[in-house]
């Protein structure tokens, strides 16, 4: 079986999912050319646990875990089948990697895998699971939990790292209508790593990046772009796309990994 991509998609405001932008343009056409594709593992910074949790239902349901947005975004609804099987292999890859993992039910897809995938995967037609981030999770960390997670793409496993280049709540919130320098200049930076395969300085992106406290305040939105470096583990070229910035401070910027494959 060819090996499936990997992506980091920043996933932005949840509004996301009603304005998809030239991110959503760019996921709905690669979206088709995706062939093969058994299943997709998302890890999401809304979904932190203690240990790592592997989502094991057969059928997950639509988390709309926000508040204070136009009713249409509640009314959606992303009704992919899950797959435990693939969750059961997921859990005893971490396992065997030194995490402390274990499957879970009940809780349901965040708007961090489902609005991205709305756009990318818009029938719902492939089987979606989460792994979760533990709280104490850091950039080596991450970068080691994908590549525990790296085996399940040659099984036809699309890994997505749904995240942000950029987050500063604090800032989004206060409405921005300006784009923020600091924004770009931080982006522009984790763009030319990625495009170095220079791993190492983004596992210590905190001290060595322009306004990195700026950008990313906390870590959780930054650090599913090191799980997905992970599972790819510099064996195919990065691939940017779609460098818009919205809010002002949130950019859109994503990446893939292995398309051509």
């Amino acid at each position: 079986m060819t090996r499936a991509p990997v992506l980091f998609i920043s996933h932005g405001a949840p509004t996301f999912a009603l304005e998809p932008g030239k991110l959503g343009a760019r996921l709905q056409a690669m979206g088709k050319g995706l062939s093969g594709v058994e299943a997709v593992l998302v890890v999401s910074p809304h979904w932190q646990t203690e240990c790592v949790k592997v989502m094991a239902d057969k059928a997950p349901a639509t988390r709309h875990d926000f508040g204070g947005f136009p009713q249409p975004l509640y009314d959606l609804q992303y009704p992919a089948r899950g797959h435990p099987q693939f969750a059961a292999e997921a859990t005893r890859l971490l396992a065997d990697a030194g995490f402390e993992a274990s499957l879970e039910t009940g809780r349901g897809l965040d708007h961090g895998a489902w609005v991205p995938l709305l756009h990318l995967l818009p029938a719902a037609d492939t089987p979606v699971f989460q792994v979760s981030m533990p709280h104490t999770l850091d950039a080596a960390g991450a970068l080691h939990l994908g590549r525990a997670l790296a085996p399940l793409r040659q099984r036809g496993v699309l890994i997505v790292g749904s995240g942000s280049m950029t987050h500063n709540l604090h800032e989004f919130r206060l409405s921005a209508t300006g784009e923020a320098s600091y924004v770009r200049e931080f982006a522009a930076w984790v763009r030319q790593a990625v495009l170095a395969d220079a791993t190492d300085m983004l596992t210590d992106y905190r001290r060595l990046a322009p306004h990195a406290g700026r950008a990313h305040p906390t870590e959780e939105h930054f650090l599913p772009l090191l799980v997905a470096i992970g599972t790819n583990d510099g064996e195919s070229r990065a691939e940017l796309f779609a460098d818009e910035i919205t809010h002002g401070v949130l950019s859109m910027a994503s990446c893939a990994w292995g398309l051509a494959d």
